[in-house]
């Protein structure tokens, strides 16, 4: 059952990360956010630290100048966040996201 849940989320998670792709220029900085928050609120509901923290930084880089490029990078790490078994994989995520925008 645990599984079955676990493949439920990570499906709803591709699925809105693709229309997120899709969608490209067409987001407004608003759009981004809240499609953002909305996959963080889904990695909290389901206990995945590492994806609801990614989720949350990529939410906040998308209300600030260059947030096209930032949201890239945070798109490129979601299926690590969704692989994350450890609480500390978050942090090791976040501290990569950075070193590639910085």
């Amino acid at each position: 059952m645990a599984t079955d849940a676990l493949d439920m989320v990570r499906a709803q998670v591709g699925l809105r990360v693709a229309e997120i792709r899709s969608a490209g220029t067409r987001l407004s900085p608003l759009d981004l956010y809240a499609r953002m928050d909305a996959i963080r609120q889904l990695a909290a509901e389901h206990g995945l630290a590492a994806l609801e923290s990614l989720a949350r930084r990529s939410a906040q880089f998308a209300l600030l100048p260059g947030h096209r490029v930032a949201m890239q990078s945070c798109l490129e790490h979601v299926e690590e966040a969704l692989d994350s078994r450890s609480s500390a994989d978050g942090t090791i995520i976040l501290a990569a996201l950075a070193v590639r925008l910085h």
